[in-house]
């Protein structure tokens, strides 16, 4: 934001401050950005046939891991398109999400962003196959010190592909 032009920011209910909220705080009065504070369930008209869900997270929030559990997770749909967003969600919010959403077709998506950076603490099977992603992207760095993205959900990505 100290950099980029920003004029509006989707942002779920925080569950513990930080110096980095403090200064997203600072930032985002200092340059008049308009904050939208989502919750479940709400939908966000972008533009005519572009729309944003947001899936995640619940009211409740999840007290473990409390930032990177609670993180949002979107759906952007454009007519048949759809991307879904996953933040930096761990095994224990993709349960809750599997259990909420498995009798309908919330997940179900042409593309996905892997979450957590395809660490091992993510991307768990169910939460795959109620997605049926055709196209997954994972955003890591080369040689980063987390090992991400790991092995298993690198497998768990390919069987999906059977």
């Amino acid at each position: 934001m100290e950099e980029l032009k920003v004029r509006n920011i989707i942002i779920p209910k925080q569950g513990k401050e930080s110096t980095n909220y403090k200064r997203f705080l600072e930032l985002v009065k200092e340059k008049n950005i308009k904050v939208h504070i989502s919750k479940l369930g709400d939908k966000i008209k972008i533009e005519k046939n572009v729309n944003i869900e947001i899936l995640w997270p619940a009211e409740e929030l999840i007290t473990s891991n409390i930032l990177n559990n609670n993180s949002l997770v979107m759906k952007l749909s454009y007519n048949s398109f759809s991307m879904l967003f996953t933040g930096d969600i761990e095994k224990i919010a993709e349960e809750e999400i599997v259990n909420k959403y498995i009798r309908t077709n919330k997940l179900n998506t042409k593309i996905i962003k892997i979450a957590h950076h395809g660490s091992k603490t993510s991307s768990i099977q169910e939460f795959l196959n109620l997605a049926k992603p055709r196209i997954t992207l994972i955003g890591v760095g080369a040689n980063n010190n987390f090992g991400h993205p790991n092995e298993d959900v690198l497998k768990r990505l390919e069987d999906l592909r059977l």
